[in-house]
């Protein structure tokens, strides 16, 4: 790796290389059939597949830049020992090198940086994923009974089903500068893509501050107002907020970073979620790649989020994105204040 180049450009560039190399290590995890699901709290799950992905993520990271303060979803992974020398990436993405850094990061060192990682965003939606593969219906039987995140509702939904939710699963990297998120990678392991004969799995999408995103073709929002939301953490207030859009079409689906990847391909216009569900690893790198694209993502007031070493980690006012400014304020101005007031704690 070029040591000439800017420390943004650097690190955007390993974390665009290591996201990848994370993306086979939870496919791998899925394939092995062994899901090592524990139970964090109440209703938040880790498995495997985010240990091992976070350690590969967070070692690489750190043997690059040592001073770089990196947090992750699933703690401190060093407590698990070293990690197989082929999890050490430390080649970068050599398109993302050539990037031009914007005058205004030039100057940034290591000690500025602040990187959110959440190693694998949808974990319900990667476990139930893995019970879709199960073609023996003893096999699908035996998953269920052993994995807390698997409803009876849903299971009895698999004969209407050809397909999972996999594609929702992103790892994500969001890089943030004096507590503004500037870079961010989305990188989703199960994205299939056609390399002349041959299938190929998985797609990284990158965005940075000033200079705009890759990864992806572009695509504008949908003529008529669509709404993205969650797909299995609504409540009374989420409901609400949805019914005061008028929209056309509510999308629900896993994970933050699949949203506004639905925003930046033009499949939903607003991304809703009033609710204090999340937190800074699943927001940071979808803030900076769509702000990147043009977009904008607060918190269902309005406001930014900070993404400093020492705030805290939920998103206590949701989150509240849109594809422009002009969809983002209309949105803005529909939520009633009420709602605003008791997701605030007015």
């Amino acid at each position: 790796m070029s040591s000439t180049a800017p420390l943004i450009i650097r690190l955007l560039a390993s974390s665009v290389s290591v996201a990848g190399r994370a993306g086979k290590i939870v496919r791998d995890v899925m394939s092995r059939g062994e899901l090592g699901i524990v139970e964090k709290g109440k209703d938040d799950y880790q498995t495997e597949a985010d240990r091992s992905a976070q350690r590969c993520i967070i070692s690489s990271l750190s043997s690059l830049y040592p001073k770089v303060n990196i947090i992750g979803e699933e703690g401190n992974p060093d407590s698990e020992g070293e990690i197989p020398s082929e999890w050490l990436q430390i080649e970068a993405d050599k398109e993302v090198m050539l990037l031009e850094c914007p005058s205004s990061l030039q100057g940034v060192k290591e000690e500025d940086i602040v990187v959110w990682v959440d190693p694998l965003d949808g974990t319900s939606e990667y476990t139930q994923g893995a019970l879709m593969l199960k073609r023996d219906p003893w096999e699908r039987w035996k998953m269920y009974l052993t994995h807390p995140l698997i409803s009876i509702k849903w299971y009895l939904s698999l004969r209407h089903s050809n397909y999972g939710f996999l594609e929702h699963v992103t790892v994500l990297i969001g890089i943030s500068v004096n507590e503004k998120p500037v870079a961010g990678v989305i990188h989703q392991p199960y994205f299939k893509t056609m390399v002349g004969e041959e299938k190929q799995m998985g797609r990284t999408i990158w965005g940075l501050q000033g200079v705009g995103v890759g990864g992806y073709i572009p695509a504008p929002p949908p003529d008529s107002l669509v709404i993205t939301t969650t797909r299995s953490h609504s409540n009374p207030v989420v409901e609400k907020a949805l019914q005061v859009m008028n929209a056309a079409q509510v999308l629900r689906v896993g994970g933050a970073g699949y949203k506004v990847l639905q925003l930046l391909e033009g499949k939903a216009s607003i991304y809703v979620f009033a609710s204090p569900g999340c937190k800074k690893w699943d927001t940071c790198a979808p803030e900076a790649v769509l702000s990147a694209a043009g977009g904008k993502l607060t918190d269902i007031l309005g406001d930014f989020y900070k993404y400093g070493a020492s705030v805290t980690h939920p998103n206590k006012t949701g989150v509240l994105a849109a594809v422009n400014d002009e969809l983002h304020n209309y949105a803005l101005s529909r939520i009633p204040q009420e709602l605003k007031d008791k997701l605030s704690g007015n």
